[in-house]
């Protein structure tokens, strides 16, 4: 159970990392209960500008983390 925990979290984190490499920037679109604060359609938008350093952490992150779940089974006897 833990290696597949491990795993999802290294993979979810490489996916979010190579995607803050091909995006410059985010728009969050949610619902707002102001009129005047949101824009078209009664919903607000925030841009989200992923900084410099953030791809790069998140993939070798995730890759650390992918590396340690197959290693899981050695270490613990189930």
């Amino acid at each position: 159970m833990w290696r597949a925990l491990f795993l999802a979290v290294g993979i979810s984190c490489c996916v979010v990392g190579l995607q803050c490499l091909v995006i410059e920037q985010a728009i969050v679109v949610t619902a707002s209960d102001s009129p005047a604060a949101a824009g078209q359609y009664g919903k607000k938008r925030t841009p989200i500008n992923p900084p410099e350093w953030a791809p790069w952490t998140l993939l070798a992150a995730g890759a650390v983390v992918m590396i340690y779940s197959f290693t899981i089974p050695k270490r613990v006897k189930e």
